[in-house]
């Protein structure tokens, strides 16, 4: 029978049992566990061991749960904390997106701030030079904006890897102005189809292509033959390409291919059979429609729109016109606001209304002799 006190019995095979209780972190709960041996005093001898081990690696976790709370208040630098952060971007994130994130960090926060303290009082100086620069007045709205979020990713990772235990800056209060967006006028759009069609070549089909999609400039830049489907007559948007700036190599920087920006991005779209001609005439062995061998540089998409407009006799325009011509068009048009969203490969309708959808002069003033004619009606009824 067992000892008082001990929590030593002898089992009915003929070996003493000693057992001990220790706190099993998975359970969340207290269990027992135990030592055997065909002799009292070997059990016993055991058990003081086994004691004695759990309470050394108590003692060992209580130490490193006393350093890292020491390591929780080291002077951590605003400057440290974005560097290991940026690390883990690259670890994770798309490069065009770490090459971004870096960017904006290099040039607006590293020299204001990258020498404060995280922690502590030092957070009070970090804050006040973070909005002293947002408060400069040659930074333009949606850039505070973005210097804002790296600050929070920033603070976000040190409050996850060190402890630090500080709150994020309050968002400045950026009012982002809708200007209107510009789309080609109808005489402008007749003037560059007239020149497109007159003589078409492989960069006019291009631009014809997006005036009729809505493509972005770099998923046209992207595409390759496998993306056309004869058959279904449609184009899948499968990646997108831009030029981005590089750290180290013999220029300042690349042609990058990747996945498009969403997962909404990668989409069908269908085109008409004209358009499906027009690029068939195209057709060669290199793997993409518009670079053959490779993507074609958006740059170079670019300096060529530019040429067209002025050969059409039209002011200089970014080529991102295309897409909201497209847009504008459409919805006059009465097509549907959600297949207009999944065209352009948004992942909100909201958003297609709010910043792609621009109704012109003209759809407003049929808008407002439409609701005149509803008015007359109504004073021939009352009559």
């Amino acid at each position: 029978m067992g000892r008082h006190g001990e929590n030593i019995r002898k089992r009915s095979d003929g070996r003493w049992e000693g057992r001990y209780k220790v706190f099993d972190e998975n359970k969340g709960r207290s269990i027992y566990r135990s030592v055997y041996s065909r002799s009292y005093e070997a059990v016993k001898e055991k058990l003081s061991k086994a004691k004695f081990e759990l309470t050394c690696e108590k003692e060992v976790k209580d130490a490193k749960e006393a350093l890292k709370a020491a390591d929780s208040h080291i002077t951590l630098l605003f400057a440290q904390a974005a560097e290991e952060w940026l690390g883990e971007v690259a670890e994770r994130r798309k490069y065009s997106t770490y090459v971004k994130y870096r960017t904006v960090y290099q040039t607006h926060l590293a020299k204001a701030a990258g020498q404060c303290q995280i922690s502590g009082t030092g957070f009070f100086q970090l804050s006040t030079k973070i909005f002293d620069h947002l408060s400069e007045e040659n930074l333009s709205e949606s850039l505070k904006k973005s210097i804002g979020c790296v600050a929070n990713q920033i603070l976000s990772f040190a409050n996850r890897n060190y402890s630090a235990g500080v709150p994020l800056l309050e968002r400045p209060s950026v009012k982002l102005k809708k200007g209107n967006v510009k789309t080609l006028t109808k005489a402008e759009q007749a003037r560059l189809l007239s020149h497109i069609y007159q003589v078409t070549d492989r960069s006019k089909i291009a631009v014809l292509l997006c005036l009729c999609t809505g493509l972005r400039l770099g998923e046209l830049c992207a595409l390759q033959w496998e993306d056309l489907d004869i058959k279904s007559m449609t184009i899948t948007v499968n990646r997108t390409v831009q030029r981005i700036a590089v750290a180290e190599g013999s220029t300042k920087t690349v042609l990058l291919e990747t996945e498009p920006k969403s997962e909404s991005s990668k989409r069908s779209i269908p085109i008409t059979a004209e358009m499906l001609c027009l690029l068939m005439q195209l057709k060669e062995s290199q793997p993409y429609i518009f670079g053959r061998e490779k993507p074609l540089d958006p740059r170079t998409m670019q300096y060529r729109f530019q040429k067209f407009l002025r050969e059409a006799k039209i002011d200089s325009r970014n080529f991102h016109i295309l897409r909201h011509t497209f847009a504008t068009n459409c919805v006059e048009n009465n097509m549907d606001v959600k297949a207009l969203s999944e065209i352009l490969g948004h992942a909100d309708v909201k958003l297609t209304l709010n910043r792609y959808v621009h109704p012109t002069m003209d759809s407003k003033r049929k808008q407002i002799e439409m609701l005149l004619d509803f008015y007359g009606q109504i004073c021939g009824q009352a009559a």
